[in-house]
């Protein structure tokens, strides 16, 4: 006797069990393969300057975090966060510095990346 009931197809349970299995975690907040493009180019640029050493990505339940290290036993330098119970407010992204200050907030990710692209690119 067979454990699955002749009415269901196997080939529609294997397909929601695949399907269960690539979707992250519910209630984690992530950052979308565009966004995380971005921000490791970002990186990328930096690690080729020098200025940047290693990075760290973390999924809360309330909010997604990139933070970016000068070496890996120190505190990070920067933090890109993602927020989506700020997106009707001032916006779903955020640029926090070292000390905790926020650096620039909105709506798109890239303008919000601009102030460390600027800051390190001015001469």
């Amino acid at each position: 006797m067979s454990s699955i009931s002749e009415e269901a197809d196997p080939s529609e349970i294997r397909a929601a069990a695949r399907g269960a299995a690539a979707s992250p975690l519910p209630g984690l907040v992530t950052f979308n393969r565009v966004e995380l493009n971005r921000i490791l180019n970002l990186y990328g640029r930096m690690v080729a300057d020098g200025e940047w050493r290693d990075y760290a990505i973390d999924f809360l339940k309330d909010r997604a975090v990139f933070s970016v290290f000068r070496r890996a036993s120190e505190v990070p330098i920067y933090r890109i966060e993602k927020d989506p119970r700020l997106a009707r407010k001032q916006g779903i992204y955020s640029v926090i510095s070292a000390s905790g200050l926020i650096l620039r907030r909105g709506h798109e990710l890239d303008r919000v990346l601009l102030v460390i692209d600027r800051k390190l690119a001015v001469v």
